[in-house]
């Protein structure tokens, strides 16, 4: 009996687990999805709008692999986390991009055969970190880049390395790391012989550890080695080591492996051991291999030498008595280096002590959170071993600790390169990017100034000292001194935004966070060129560093409040550009506030003196924050053991028609309500999936009772779009999200004029929907780079898109809620409003022998439900046909330009009808490149397809 209630309990308890943790969504589904998204393009009014990228570009997004060509450097491809691929063949100074429209755009490593021209992209990037996107297997490309062909592994989700047999090109071989959120059996080593038509699973250690870096031997290709990473990561914890990880070596070009990394060998072993590089050079005809450790073992404690300095340790264990008797200097000075806010003094400590207000492991604890754990652990971090025989044993070449270079956070790093001409001159890859020339006993710096932090490729060339190609979570760099002196090669619209905003100024400005790269402010209107390097005034200007987060700005007088990761926040004046660092602390006695990566802010739509932040609690100031007060009890489920801030809010709204009525979301799934200011909250959770991260949360601007949510599963591996709304105030929930493709979902928002039109952005698209969420169309020529957040201007009609991986974009919206108002189905051809244009004589001038002239044009939308054959005319009056253009609509609403000319023949009769009732004369002439222009007035531009027409007006003025 005993037994059997046993087995009951552990089958109660394993039911239990399973459905704590939602099951991943299979590859199957999200091919699926991709083949969903592409016909919801094919099908959509808006595949073919114009929609710009704003930049900005002067800062490169996280590079994760680089390959370049051995016998003509100045020709490399690219290849960017969330960013897609790149090729250049001036050395940097141009870009292509070549892999916008697969099913995902997140890459972990590339190898090129440049000898025939193909190309193997292993998608999901090789980095564990919060927004390292999952990818759907391997691609190839036969011709350099202009198509591309699944080749399999898609449940591999993150892969480390790719190598080409440098003798047998349809020898592939992969590292696959597996899923980041969930266990899963397809990690490990795999092969093909057979150019990727075929897999064999060649080496697993088990469904927690996958294979992360493959290198060849450079004499024998028959001879590799492979380390494995065992790693596991939930979205309040991070453990990136274990006993699974280690290297091997094979001798049959792959086929068996051995671990050379075991007992005896004098490579660490363990629950300890996390992310392992490779490299291998030759040292006079003996193989040298190089290993770049991620030691996640905790330091010895080493005896301290006595010191009466006071850390938090030492009220860890102070009775009353002993605080009470500290020196009151001593106290003070220990307060303000730990940043206590200016309320807590020496003497002020000791009163609430007497009282036995708080003990003096309170002082201890009010500096305590997750992020402690993850930044002060006492991990061994960094080091390197190397092998002189082929990976028989290991010693570590150095004596000291490394620090400085991956600190507790390794499992982003784990890249070394070791010179093909010196055995002894390694590079390691972590925060800054460091030389040895004495094989790893010392190191020195090569992080230029004009270089980011946070390294993760290199390319050394190995027939010209000295010539190094990175690329780091700020772009691309490169040098030709070993990193004495360093190139920028920033120019491509690469950056991963996590939240955007716009002013109302005249133009507007757009705002937004991005992931290490800090908050940037710059025009809208923005268009890429290099003009700025001349002037030395980039459009874009830099409001902070750190990993950029949320934006406000009080549209009365450009305040600003902005901020970086976990919370921290500035209120800086619009006009002085003073600051204020404004992020509350909380009191003492208290648990200090659980702060997200992205704490959400948000100004009140009803009195902008009024600011909101959220950490497990909602906060609010009524003076600009200046001094804030907590207006809810945790709005969280309470947080969980780890090394990443858990439980925590993600969203926060007002409604616009009631001030008060605030709607709160978190990272653990629950979604609150209160209708009274903050007095009071409740829980309508109630009929959403559990356990959800909050994405977004968003009251109406059309009806006070309704609300829009979306969910991601991502954190989970699930990627099922999760969107509801709700009617009255979130007691009950629908879901919107059927229509859509298993993508996770970031971000909806809804059209400020028109309430059926939404917006919904996800981990590859920007959808749109016309009817509330009953049918969806993809928003074409956008990237499939994935999409945080979107922000529709209330005066100019523009929707902006802020990618995570390809800055921002621009598109308009007004010809769509032109076309709506007018009534889709009774407009096969429509052609929309076109604005005014300005006339000026500079029209076709020609300002040198070798200078561009200034030639007009105007867009003109037009909206055709077939595509087809058509005729553009233009006419002044009922009769005078001045210009007739033949057009190839395409299906949907697109832009044609008219370049405002007039055919030479009209001209005659045009100049007779412009005098007719004018006193001055106008002489219609042709300008320096030969056209004639209209001239002021209004025109009528007629648009005819078979028995279709439509007619709009233009006006020059």
């Amino acid at each position: 009996m005993r037994n059997c209630i046993l087995c009951l309990f552990l089958l109660i308890s394993f039911a239990a687990f399973c459905q704590e943790q939602p099951h991943y969504t299979s590859a199957d589904k999200r091919l699926e999805a991709f083949q969903i998204r592409n016909h919801l393009l094919d099908e959509s009014i808006l595949q073919h709008v114009d929609v710009d990228n704003i930049g900005p570009t002067v800062f490169g997004g996280r590079i994760t692999d680089l390959d370049v060509n051995p016998d003509d450097p100045t020709r490399f491809f690219v290849a960017y986390a969330t960013g897609g691929l790149w090729y250049t063949e001036n050395n940097g100074t141009t870009f292509t991009p070549v892999f916008d429209y697969e099913a995902v755009m997140t890459i972990g490593d590339l190898a090129v055969d440049w000898k025939n021209g193909h190309i193997w992209i292993g998608t999901g990037e090789n980095n564990s970190s919060r927004s390292s996107y999952a990818g759907v297997g391997l691609y190839v490309s036969r011709n350099m880049g202009k198509s591309w062909q699944h080749m399999g592994l898609p449940e591999s989700h993150h892969i480390g390395r790719i190598l080409i047999h440098p003798k047998q090109p349809n020898t592939i071989l992969v590292a696959s790391m597996g899923h980041l959120y969930s266990s899963n059996k397809e990690r490990g080593i795999y092969r093909s012989t057979d150019g990727g038509q075929t897999w064999e699973h060649v080496l697993f250690v088990n469904d927690k550890t996958g294979g992360i870096d493959l290198v060849f031997d450079p004499v024998n290709s028959n001879i590799v080695y492979a380390s494995m990473w065992e790693r596991e990561r939930r979205a309040w914890n991070f453990k990136g080591s274990g006993s699974g990880s280690g290297i091997y070596k094979s001798t049959n070009a792959g086929r068996t492996w051995s671990l050379i990394s075991g007992e005896g060998s004098g490579f660490p072993m363990g629950d300890g051991v996390g992310r392992i590089g490779l490299d291998v050079t030759r040292d006079k005809g003996k193989t040298v291999v190089y290993a770049f450790l991620d030691n996640l073992n905790r330091r010895p404690e080493e005896e301290k030498e006595l010191s009466d300095d006071l850390t938090k340790e030492s009220f860890k264990s102070m009775t009353n008595d002993e605080l009470l008797n500290l020196n009151d200097e001593k106290l003070t000075q220990f307060l303000r280096s730990n940043r206590f806010p200016t309320k807590y003094t020496a003497s002020s400590i000791k009163e609430m002590i007497r009282k036995n207000t708080i003990q003096p492991v309170q002082i201890a604890e009010y500096l305590e959170d997750a992020n402690t754990v993850m930044f002060d652990t006492p991990v061994v971090g960094a080091e390197i071993y190397r092998s002189n025989d082929g990976g028989k044993s290991w010693f570590k070449t150095h004596k000291n600790y490394l620090d400085g270079i991956n600190f507790s956070y390794g499992y982003y790093f784990g890249e070394i390169r070791a010179s093909a001409q010196n055995s002894d001159k390694i590079y390691v890859m972590g925060v800054p990017i460091v030389i040895s020339e004495d094989g790893g006993k010392t190191f020195t710096s090569i992080n230029g100034e004009n270089v980011h932090v946070d390294h993760h490729a290199l390319w050394v060339n190995p027939n010209k000292a000295g010539h190094l190609i990175n690329g780091n979570d700020g772009g691309l760099n490169i040098s030709y001194d070993d990193g004495k002196n360093w190139i920028q090669c920033n120019t491509i619209p690469v950056g991963q935004f996590y939240y955007i905003n716009v002013d109302l100024q005249t133009p507007y400005n757009v705002y937004g966070g991005l992931q290490d790269n800090g908050t940037w402010k710059g025009p809208h209107n923005y268009s890429y060129n290099v003009r700025w390097q001349n002037s030395g005034k980039y459009p874009y200007e830099s409001l902070g560093g750190g990993d950029g987060m949320q934006v406000q700005i009080d549209s009365r007088d450009q305040t600003l409040y902005g901020g970086s990761q976990f919370g921290n926040y500035f209120r800086m004046d619009g006009t002085t550009g003073q600051r204020k660092f404004i992020t509350p602390r909380h009191e003492l006695g208290d648990r200090p506030y659980r702060w997200n990566w992205q704490s959400p802010i948000l100004l009140s739509k009803h009195n902008q003196d009024i600011l909101y932040m959220g950490a497990n609690k909602l906060l609010r100031s009524m003076n600009k924050g200046d001094d804030f007060t907590s207006i809810s009890p945790d709005l969280t489920t309470g947080g969980k053991v780890g090394d990443v801030p858990y439980g925590t809010l993600t969203t926060i709204d007002e409604s616009p028609f009631t001030f008060g009525l605030l709607y709160t979301g978190s990272d653990d799934g629950l979604v609150h309500r209160s209708m009274d200011g903050g007095f009071t909250w409740e829980n309508i959770t109630t009929g959403l999936p559990d356990k959800m991260w909050v994405g977004r949360i968003v009251s109406s601007v059309h009806a006070e009772g309704r609300v829009y949510i979306a969910l991601n599963g991502y954190r989970w591996d699930d990627f099922t779009p999760y969107v509801y709304m709700s009617d009255d105030y979130g007691d009950s929930w629908k879901s919107i999200s059927d229509p859509l493709p298993h993508e996770a979902v970031n971000v909806i928002k809804e059209d400020p004029e028109n309430e059926d039109i939404l917006y919904i952005g996800t981990d590859h698209a920007v959808y749109i929907s016309t009817d509330r969420g009953s049918s969806y169309m993809t928003l074409g020529n956008l990237p499939y780079s994935p999409v945080h957040d979107v922000v529709i201007h209330p005066k100019e009609g523009h929707l902006i898109i802020g990618t995570h991986g390809r800055s921002m974009y621009k598109t308009d919206i007004k010809p769509l809620r032109e076309l709506l108002k007018t009534g889709l189905s009774e407009n096969p051809l429509y052609v929309f409003n076109i604005p005014k244009q300005r006339w000026t004589s500079f029209w076709g001038r020609q300002f040198g022998v070798f200078r561009g002239g200034s030639d007009p044009n105007v867009s003109i939308h037009i909206y055709s439900e077939q595509g087809g054959e058509a005729s553009m005319k233009v006419f002044i009056g009922e009769d005078l046909q001045l210009n007739s253009i033949g057009l190839e609509l395409k299906k949907g609403i697109a832009s044609y330009v008219y370049d405002l000319t007039i055919d030479e023949e009209k001209v005659e009769e045009y100049e007779k009808l412009l005098n007719e009732n004018n006193k001055t004369e106008i002489k219609v002439t042709s300008a320096d490149n030969g056209s004639y222009y209209l001239q002021k007035g209004k025109y009528t531009i007629v648009i005819t397809k078979g028995d279709l027409i439509s007619k709009q007006e233009l006006v020059v003025e």
